[in-house]
């Protein structure tokens, strides 16, 4: 069973439940609870229809609730149509469970691909029926709405990005030091690092450390290098297991990988540290004075693990650039993420609909942009909404990249994306097992279909 799925999508894989609260953005959601309506596939009528109200389940509570409400106000003023957001730690297990009983909300929010397709065919409208997907495509960055497609047919689309593939470093050491901010490439980078560690510092800073759920940073490193090295195409293939998990391209992945994170004085302490040292501590060695790691990857929540006074002046303490792409392999820049997807399970409710039509377009979101711990999935998106110039830069990122695609493990199998694979990569780093022999057990451990 994965471990609290509310974050996966946003934390960067199946984040610990352990890190649950220790920043703003990633509190535990404060209450949970049933917001009435039906499933309009199936022909119920759901409980906004016609009466002003639009019922919305989601995973996450807090101050991004308190976002999503705030991003919401101009649009009641404007409609009169209320949306009554309910947050719900057991996301889920309560949207399956209501689904099948005839009691889903209008609308329902999924941090992973895997929970919408589920109920998908049965319970929730394809966003064909009352989006244009076409104009859609056009606003998003390129590849979101593969992760929400079933048998060629589009059944959600994205509220929120989360991107992880970035790299963060200390602007002023690193600039000091004369390293380059737009490596090219992976190898590039890796070039990079064998720069800083002839300073005399190690070139970066890891940790997977997440208690029940050590190993899914891990598990993001390689999809990085599998999406970077074989492109969308063959990552896809992988994260169906329309090939094997242990393909000689993944073999291959890892093994580049192993350049990166196991190669002697790459990372700080190497690998006992990445094992024993918390994820959310893993960037506070390229704060120290003078910085013990010059660079670490992690997604854009990272920002709420800094110490608070580099948080206070982020634009100028803080550097960030895309992980590159691997030269030889495919051509152009990937970004591996998550986000949160919108699905309609009122189909007959004209009210939820125009709801739809208002939180899966490029208008929304200004009012959560300016509070901060949001990101718009759409590439069109009025940049200067955002707080501060870190969060733009990361906004331009995405908006440049030449596909997306969603967090891999999150669209395996339960056992697999929060089982094994977990393990898989942290007896690879510990040095317990090789490549083959890891990539061989998690092949064996994919449910039978």
């Amino acid at each position: 069973m994965r471990l609290n799925p509310t974050r996966r999508a946003l934390m960067g894989g199946a984040a610990a439940a352990s890190a649950i609260g220790l920043t703003g953005c990633l509190q535990n959601p404060d209450s949970a609870g049933s917001g009435g309506g039906g499933n309009g596939s199936d022909g119920g009528s759901a409980g906004g229809s016609g009466d002003g109200v639009v019922t919305i389940l989601g995973n996450f509570g807090g101050q991004e609730a308190d976002g999503f409400n705030a991003a919401l106000a101009a649009f009641t003023e404007e409609t009169g149509i209320k949306v009554e957001y309910t947050s719900d730690q057991d996301f889920v297990n309560t949207i399956r469970t209501r689904a099948s009983a005839g009691d889903a909300p209008d609308i329902a929010l999924f941090p992973q691909p895997g929970g919408l397709l589920e109920l998908a065919a049965e319970h929730v409208a394809p966003i064909g029926d009352y989006l244009d997907e076409a104009a859609l495509k056009e606003s998003l960055i390129p590849g979101f709405l593969e992760s929400a497609t079933l048998d060629g047919t589009v059944y959600a689309a994205p509220v929120r990005l989360a991107v992880k593939s970035l790299v963060w470093y200390p602007t002023a050491a690193y600039t000091e030091g004369g390293y380059s901010t737009e490596p090219a490439t992976l190898q590039e980078l890796l070039a990079i690092g064998d720069e800083i560690k002839a300073s005399g510092i190690a070139p970066w800073a890891d940790a997977w450390n997440a208690e029940q759920a050590t190993g899914w940073v891990g598990t993001d490193w390689l999809e990085e290098f599998m999406l970077r090295i074989h492109g969308p195409e063959v990552y896809d293939q992988w994260t169906k297991h329309e090939i094997p998990f242990n393909d000689p391209k993944v073999v291959e992945a890892l093994d580049a990988l192993g350049q990166l994170l196991k190669a002697e004085g790459n990372v700080l302490g190497g690998s006992q540290t990445i094992l024993n040292t918390p994820f959310a501590e893993a960037a506070l060695p390229l704060f120290e004075e003078p910085p013990a790691a010059m660079l670490h990857r992690q997604g854009n929540f990272v920002t709420g693990f800094f110490p608070e006074d580099i948080q206070e002046d982020l634009d100028n303490k803080v550097g960030v650039f895309a992980l590159p792409k691997w030269e030889g392999g495919f051509d152009g820049q990937p970004i591996l993420g998550g986000g949160d997807l919108a699905a309609l399970f009122a189909a007959d409710d004209d009210e939820a609909i125009q709801v739809m039509k208002f939180i899966t377009s490029a208008d929304f979101g200004g009012e959560w942009a300016k509070a901060g711990g949001w990101l718009s999935p759409h590439s069109t998106f009025d940049n200067s909404q955002y707080a501060d110039e870190t969060t733009r830069r990361v906004a331009d990122i995405a908006a440049n990249a030449e596909v997306f695609r969603f967090d891999g493990s999150d669209l395996m199998p339960g056992p697999v994306g929060g089982g094994s694979f977990w393990t898989a990569m942290v007896e690879w780093i510990g040095g317990e097992k090789d490549t083959q022999q890891v990539l061989d057990e998690v092949e064996a451990s994919w449910p039978a279909e």
